[in-house]
Formats: C-alpha cells, sequence, structure tokens
C-alpha cells in the first residue's frame, strides 16, 4: 500500500503530465478529441428547415424551433450546451447588425435550460478588441446572463490540434477550441452579413470563430470553410436575419448597410440555412456561394429547397 508521501507525489506527478500534455497540444503531434455533439435530422413528417417571420426576434426565434420539433428535440436533460454566435467586433452595437442579435441567443439560452440543459455557456473568438469588449458592446453579455447562461472567454492554451478526416478536401488540420468538441450540443448562431472575401457569411463561415489561425483559412477560403464542417458539426443551425448587414461586411459601421429581414432561419443543415439565407436576403443563388456550393458537393448538406419540407411560421 503507497504511504500518504508517496500517493500525494505520485497525484501530483500525474497531474503535472496532465496539464503539460494540455498545454503543449497546440504544438505537439495532431489528436481527434471525441465527438460528441452531431447534427439532429428532422424525423418523419418534420420540416427539414424552419423560416419564422415577425417583429419580435425572441418571438421568432421560439417559434422556428418550435416548428422544427421543439427545443428538447435537440437538447436533453443534463446536456452540456454551447451557443456560438457571431460576436467579432468590439465597437459596434447590435443595431449595426455586425454581430448576432443579443434576443436571439438569450431566447436559445433559456429554450436550452427550460429543455433540462445542465449549463448553457456562449462564446465567440471575434478579431477586433477583447472578447470581454465584444461580448459587452455587442449586449450580448447582459442578454444572456439575465438569460441564466454563462458568457465564456476563449483562452488560446484550450485550443488543441486536430486532423481532418479523409473528407477534408484540402485542411489536414487545424487548431480548434477544445469544449466545442466536448460539448453535448452545439448551437451555431451567426447573423445574416455580407462579407468582402466569401460574398456572405452565415452559418458554415461562423465556424471560423472557434478556431485559431483564421489567415490559414483565406490560404482557400471557400475549400477551408466547407472543410470546417467535416469536423465542427453543430446540432442546430440557426441564421439570425432580424437585421441583415447587406453591404460593407463583416461589419459594416453605417446604418445605411442595414436592412431588416424580421426572420430567423433553422436547421441542422448549415448548407441548407446557408442557401436559403443567401437566395432569399442576398438575392444569390446559393451555387453562386463558393463554399456553399463546395459543402453540398462534398454531402455536407442541401439546398435542393423544391425537395426539402421547408415551413414557414409567422409569429
Amino acid at each position: 500500500m503507497l504511504s500518504r508521501r508517496d500517493f500525494l507525489k505520485l497525484v501530483s506527478s500525474l497531474s503535472l503530465s496532465f496539464l503539460s500534455g494540455c498545454l503543449l497540444r497546440v504544438e505537439n503531434p495532431s489528436v481527434i478529441p471525441v465527438m460528441t455533439a452531431t447534427p439532429i435530422p428532422p424525423a418523419s413528417g418534420q420540416p427539414y428547415l424552419t423560416i419564422a417571420r415577425g417583429n419580435n426576434p425572441a418571438t421568432i426565434t421560439r417559434a422556428a424551433i418550435d416548428a422544427l420539433g421543439g427545443m428538447s428535440k435537440f437538447v436533453q436533460a443534463g446536456n452540456d450546451v454551447i451557443i456560438k454566435p457571431n460576436i467579432c467586433n468590439s465597437y459596434n452595437p447590435p443595431e449595426y447588425a455586425s454581430t448576432t442579435n443579443p434576443d436571439v441567443v438569450a431566447e436559445l439560452v433559456r429554450m436550452c435550460l427550460e429543455a433540462g440543459a445542465k449549463r448553457v455557456r456562449v462564446m465567440d473568438q471575434g478579431f477586433s478588441g477583447t472578447q470581454a469588449e465584444a461580448y459587452k458592446r455587442s449586449g450580448i453579455k447582459d442578454a444572456v446572463e439575465k438569460a441564466g447562461g454563462q458568457m465564456e472567454i476563449m483562452p488560446s492554451a484550450k485550443y488543441v490540434k486536430v486532423d481532418f478526416p479523409a473528407t477534408s478536401r484540402d485542411l489536414q488540420s487545424q487548431h480548434i477550441y477544445q469544449d466545442i468538441l466536448k460539448a453535448d450540443v452545439l448551437i451555431n448562431v451567426p447573423i445574416a452579413k455580407h462579407h468582402g472575401s466569401a460574398q456572405v457569411t452565415l452559418a458554415m463561415k461562423n465556424l471560423m470563430g472557434v478556431i485559431l489561425n483564421r489567415n490559414n483559412i483565406h490560404l482557400a477560403l471557400n475549400q477551408r470553410i466547407a472543410d470546417l464542417s467535416t469536423v465542427i458539426k453543430p446540432t442546430l443551425n440557426v441564421i439570425d436575419a432580424y437585421r441583415v448587414l447587406t453591404s460593407h461586411g463583416p461589419t459594416g459601421g453605417s446604418l445605411d448597410y442595414v436592412m431588416m429581414g424580421n426572420a430567423v432561419i433553422a436547421s441542422h443543415d448549415p448548407v441548407a440555412t446557408d442557401g436559403y439565407a443567401t437566395q432569399l436576403f442576398f438575392k444569390m443563388k446559393p451555387q453562386d456561394i463558393g463554399y456553399i456550393k463546395i459543402g453540398a458537393e462534398m454531402g455536407l448538406g442541401r439546398y435542393d429547397f423544391d425537395q426539402l419540407n421547408v415551413k414557414e411560421v409567422s409569429s
């Protein structure tokens, strides 16, 4: 039997080894964390995609999810849930439509907690200002905390290097925030907006907010955006189109660039949500957007809407 002193030495040694491994994963050979969050497709007779319209962002968010079968379809009692909005900058308040509407995010938090989630965390890694500044400026921090959720700062030490599967055409590995990969449920909540390089930024592109070295993605932007979806597979995608940034994206900066869309789009399929939002709010065909077209070709989703059960509701 180990003495108390030997036992403490053993525990200390194991703890140091574990912490060292965690901190060095970013530079050491790749590991593929266990994926627990997965898309949940519709049951027979349920809509494949929903769009809810109305004048209240919280109300139409709930209506879109209810039309898909309700949040309890996606969140089970005791689940650890992460909601990933777009909080890309620290200088625009929500009315400028460069960050996800705080009422949309807060309503999703409430619905997850109502479904029995153990905890609901909200996070994003922006490219302008600090995360704390962006969380506050966007209005999302206050809204989420009032709804019972938690805002999480994403430290660089918690990113792990992940090998991509053979289905990825170009990306071989990427550093991804490890809690995104460990969560029971991942809800992806972009705002619909114009983008100078990709034309539009929606659900698939929103995943860039959970990786390091985003400049690497821009080397082959459309293909690598699609490749991210071979590893990061949200349980549910919810596009905030209550306000839509129609030009000068991704940050905008003038109310002249903002259009009222008064809608929320939801589906387990990010290709479908992105394609539907593209044709509805940007007046382009899904196949005109490189990463959406590639995503469909890779089997990551569909935009043949005439063959899909699309349900529109008003609230």
